[in-house]
């Protein structure tokens, strides 16, 4: 971990929806001796918002502003150089997201960011993993709702059941809530280019490899009905599975032979319906340009939800984990899924790098890897509810 830098914590696009977000989380909890800054490109627009914290926080006054940009390496080395992490809400990532990553690698830097996107977390690792291991700057992704719901919550399943036998882990997923601008040009992004992240994962295991003393994959069903969770489960095309599945290829108490399925839960036959054709209209339409522009019309980047709309918002996943005779359910849930939830796991992952006693790990990793009990912990603290259903 950087030690002795200026800052504990730098915030990269403070002046973007989610941005603006977890910046005014951090103004409310993250307390009265953290040393943080708002960085982004134009700093007129960062003396806005942070005029906004100080109604928060009246300490907030003395809140540095950094300009940088992802167009300007030396900006980008600079902010770095003076965090000991370094939060992002700059995307679509893929577009964008790169830079930053570089210079927080090289910098031995911890970095957070909120991404679903699989190509660019994928990418990240073929090209930086090794410096940042080499350098001690942890690189963690899919900070938010994705995928920490996800990771953190088959940890804590996990963690209830029996060790070294084979386990299987099935996520059912429920949510209330909008989209922002942000949202949907990267996810708009991501499926106009599934050839290449197919080609990029593909590279990646090539030479990450996979445990070769266990065996740790996925379940494919496909759409059925669950008497379980008395609703239609619906394969998830997410980044959430990929996430869950390296957690366990990296640590051996998800036993000898792990399998994970991660599913959307809808109570009725005309709801799935209605979302499988929607999700096949959006992919033929993200593939040619005139109407992936039209997609992207719907809503702008710095668009999003109002806050009474984000008051409604919630989510619930459910777990159902079975081996060695045990079966056993879970569930995590909290309040809106895509911004205020979200900024408050992005920000909680950032207090946890800076301040937690934490594994020793480094490189890119998953927030299980970095974070695990210690963030599962402080979001507990702040609302997000992580226990054991029977």
């Amino acid at each position: 971990m950087a030690k002795g830098r200026r800052y504990d914590i730098v915030l990269f696009g403070a002046t973007g929806f989610t941005g603006r977000l977890t910046a005014e989380y951090l103004a409310r909890n993250g307390g009265d001796t953290l040393r943080w800054a708002l960085a982004g490109r134009s700093p007129d627009k960062l003396g806005e918002v942070r005029a906004r914290l100080v109604d928060l926080n009246a300490g907030c006054r003395g809140i540095d502003l950094l300009q940088a940009d992802v167009d300007d390496p030396a900006s980008l080395q600079a902010l770095a150089e003076s965090a000991r992490v370094v939060v992002t809400t700059v995307g679509p990532y893929i577009v964008h997201g790169e830079p930053l990553v570089a210079a927080c690698a090289a910098a031995g830097t911890d970095y957070v960011d909120l991404t679903g996107e699989p190509e660019f977390v994928d990418r990240m690792w073929l090209k930086y993993h090794d410096t940042a291991r080499t350098n001690g700057a942890r690189i963690v992704h899919c900070c938010g709702f994705d995928s920490l719901p996800a990771d953190l919550g088959c940890w804590f399943t996990m963690q209830q059941m029996p060790e070294d036998v084979p386990l299987r882990v099935q996520a059912f997923v429920r949510v209330g809530g909008t989209f922002s601008g942000g949202t949907l040009h990267s996810a708009v992004l991501a499926l106009s280019r599934l050839g290449l992240s197919g080609k990029v994962k593909r590279a990646r295991r090539a030479r990450e490899g996979w445990p070769v003393d266990r065996r740790v994959g996925g379940l494919h069903h496909g759409l059925r009905y669950v008497r379980e969770i008395g609703g239609w489960a619906v394969p998830a095309p997410v980044i959430d599975p990929q996430i869950v599945q390296r957690s366990a290829a990296a640590l051996d108490r998800y036993g000898p032979d792990f399998r994970y399925g991660h599913y959307l839960q809808l109570k009725k036959a005309s709801s799935v319906a209605q979302l499988l054709g929607g999700t096949a209209a959006v992919l033929i339409a993200a593939q040619f340009k005139p109407t992936r522009e039209r997609l992207l019309k719907i809503r702008g980047p710095g668009d999003g939800p109002s806050e009474a709309q984000r008051a409604k918002g919630w989510f619930k996943v459910h777990f159902i984990a079975e081996g060695g005779g045990k079966t056993l359910r879970c569930e995590v849930a909290g309040g809106d899924p895509g911004y205020g939830e979200t900024a408050k796991m992005l920000a909680e992952s950032a207090l946890s790098l800076a301040f937690d006693k934490l594994p020793r790990t480094a490189g890119c990793v998953t927030p299980v890897q970095a974070m695990g009990n210690a963030l599962i912990e402080r979001l507990q603290r702040r609302g997000i509810r992580f226990r054991v259903l029977e």
